[in-house]
């Protein structure tokens, strides 16, 4: 099961737990800021947070993380050439809205890879990497086929498509990323993005193909 929860920092994101209910594990995706509020509500839920996974290396999918690295040991996951938006305040564009940030001891995922709990005893409980550039040339979607959902951060939203204006942002490849990775997924696919409400793969495709023939 997914809960979605909007924090607010520079920008209003949504993060996302993504929770084994057998289990009361979870991944926590992109917590772009309130870090605190976050585990707060993992505790209250009784939920057991065992990695955190980013979409992309922006600031404001990120931005949380050091609030819980003060008092927790949570392991960070990002794609395998994140660490040039991580490490780079003007890349990531933290320079040009506040603090300069910066995430490091970062895990590496790739293309293909499956994400998993580190008990695994729910073994259709996990998340497959796709990568998706054109936002950033670090972007995936972390894809869940059993429960019909992707987590496709700022690629695709409701109604609209990502920004190819910042470093690394490439029109073609965020075409090629929509509509051969995203669109080819089953059509009711619900995609969770990072700054709009739920949307499908069928509703987003209609969309697409309407405005941009």
């Amino acid at each position: 099961m997914f809960y979605r929860v909007p924090v607010k920092g520079y920008f209003e994101v949504n993060s996302y737990f993504y929770v084994d209910e057998s289990t009361n594990r979870c991944f926590l995706i992109d917590p772009g800021a309130e870090g605190k509020r976050l585990l707060k509500i993992a505790r209250d839920n009784f939920w057991v947070i065992e990695k955190i996974l980013l979409t992309h290396g922006h600031f404001d999918h990120t931005g949380g993380i050091s609030e819980i690295r003060i008092t927790n040991d949570i392991p960070v996951y990002a794609y395998e050439n994140a660490d040039s938006y991580l490490l780079d305040p003007m890349k990531n564009l933290s320079h040009f809205c506040g603090p300069d940030i910066y995430v490091r001891d970062v895990h590496y995922f790739h293309d293909g890879d499956i994400i998993t709990l580190n008990n695994n005893r729910n073994p259709d409980f996990s998340l497959r990497v796709i990568h998706t550039p054109g936002h950033t040339e670090d972007s995936v979607v972390l894809y869940s086929k059993e429960e019909g959902i992707a987590f496709v951060g700022d690629t695709i939203f409701l109604g609209s498509i990502g920004s190819t204006m910042y470093p690394g942002g490439n029109g073609k490849d965020l075409k090629e990323s929509i509509t051969q990775k995203i669109f080819t997924l089953p059509e009711e696919t619900i995609l969770l993005s990072g700054h709009s409400e739920k949307t499908t793969v069928k509703a987003e495709s209609k969309r697409y193909n309407l405005y941009h023939r």
